[in-house]
């Protein structure tokens, strides 16, 4: 006796709308459709809300959670079937819509080893009218610059090109004089460099000193030659 059997690849079948609830419930899905009872069409709904809970425990509370699954439910249907849910049929062109596009920050900037941010500084201490509140500003930015460019670079930068960088960011509009600058260290780095200890560390250093101190008690190599 031939027997025949028909294999039915997923390649051939309808394409799964929301992947992550699986065939088994679209499948589900398309039979409440084919319901012809409305009460009863809604009655299986509920029950298949359930389910899907299951498949998604991590939308099971919040009555908006709720919403999202017979939102869920009425696009597996393709906005297809009627039914007496809680909830308004979502509308399938707003769901459909796609997301405005972000704009992309088209500002060039002018120093990376400064950074955007300091731009911004720099065009916040343009709009002070006080002098002293903008000399405060361009102190402050200096220190910055100073303490960026040597994280970048690990170098030591002369306040001269600190103040000459600040003026090209600035476009002219901020300036101070080089010489007070220098003469008081206006533009001190911010964020020092950590020290890093001796080689071999404290324990080293105290290791060397208690020899060094056994020693001193016992007169020394050339005091115990002596004796």
């Amino acid at each position: 006796m031939n027997t025949t059997t028909t294999l039915e690849y997923n390649t051939n079948q309808e394409p799964i709308i929301l992947k992550e609830y699986g065939r088994n419930v679209q499948m589900l899905v398309e039979y409440l459709r084919s319901t012809t009872d409305v009460e009863k069409r809604t009655e299986q709904a509920h029950t298949l809300i359930e389910l899907m809970k299951q498949i998604m425990p991590s939308l099971k509370d919040a009555n908006e959670t709720n919403q999202k699954l017979w939102d869920d439910l009425y696009i597996m249907a393709g906005f297809d079937i009627e039914l007496k849910g809680p909830y308004p049929v979502p509308e399938a062109e707003v769901l459909n819509k796609k997301p405005e596009r972000v704009p992309y920050i088209t500002n060039r900037i002018k120093y990376k080893h400064y950074g955007r941010n300091l731009e911004l500084l720099v065009l916040e201490a343009i709009k002070k009218e006080d002098p002293q509140e903008r000399e405060d500003a361009i102190i402050y930015i200096g220190k910055l610059m100073k303490s960026f460019y040597g994280s970048w670079n690990k170098e030591v930068i002369d306040d001269a090109v600190i103040l000459e960088n600040m003026q090209s960011i600035s476009g002219g509009k901020l300036d101070i004089d080089l010489e007070k600058v220098k003469e008081d260290n206006l533009f001190e780095r911010l964020y020092k460099p950590k020290r890093k200890p001796p080689r071999g560390g404290d324990d080293d250093r105290e290791t060397r000193g208690r020899n060094n101190n056994n020693r001193n008690r016992k007169g020394g190599p050339r005091q115990q030659r002596r004796r």
